[in-house]
């Protein structure tokens, strides 16, 4: 189902070469990629919310009741797809003034593998120790950031200095947008412990 995950990981400019073949669909994308490898740090952070609980340096946890844990995941679960999407549409919106722009879905499924990485790096959650969990997700935000240096000079055929450029634009508001959609899961986290 996951196919490409492998190619992105150890060859990518093959492995983009091969999705830009394909033609893939959004719908196609989101069922047979995205939903699940956004999944991967939603129910790796329940199971290590619930279990163990948020490990600080003082050796103290802090453990999340179920109730709680499925709401703050189903949230930032919901958030991470629009967050694919988001990043498509900036793609899409910043490459208008190139001639080979490409259609929106066509940025939506450039979007949702250069994810990928990210999506990856929240393996680290089943044991939730805050250090290892930022070094491991910077590690999956700067392996992203490589596959969008990588991919967007051949997704628009561009030349690799102006793609440096647009890669760096584009990684820009991706952060943005990451610490936009982590700071509404803790507001909403925040909310939920008190309202329930």
């Amino acid at each position: 189902m996951v196919n490409h995950v492998w190619g992105l990981l150890t060859h990518p400019n093959t492995e983009f070469k091969e999705i830009q073949r394909e033609n893939e669909s959004v719908s196609h994308l989101y069922t047979h990629h995205v939903l699940l490898m956004a999944a991967i740090p939603v129910i790796c952070a329940f199971i290590g919310t619930t279990q163990l609980g948020w490990l600080s340096g003082d050796g103290h946890a802090i453990q999340l009741d179920m109730f709680t844990a499925l709401y703050t995941a189903v949230a930032f679960y919901l958030l991470m797809l629009a967050g694919v999407a988001v990043m498509g549409k900036v793609i899409h919106w910043m490459a208008r003034r190139y001639e080979s722009r490409p259609s929106l879905h066509r940025c939506m499924v450039f979007a949702g593998y250069v994810a990928t990485p990210m999506f990856l790096s929240g393996l680290v959650a089943l044991y939730p120790v805050v250090w290892l969990c930022l070094f491991v997700g910077v590690v999956g935000l700067c392996y992203s950031g490589y596959l969008l240096y990588l991919g967007i000079p051949h997704f628009l055929g561009i030349d690799s200095r102006e793609g440096f450029i647009f890669s760096s634009s584009t990684f820009a508001i991706g952060i943005l947008l990451l610490e936009l959609l982590l700071g509404l899961t803790v507001l909403m986290w925040g909310y939920g412990v008190w309202l329930f």
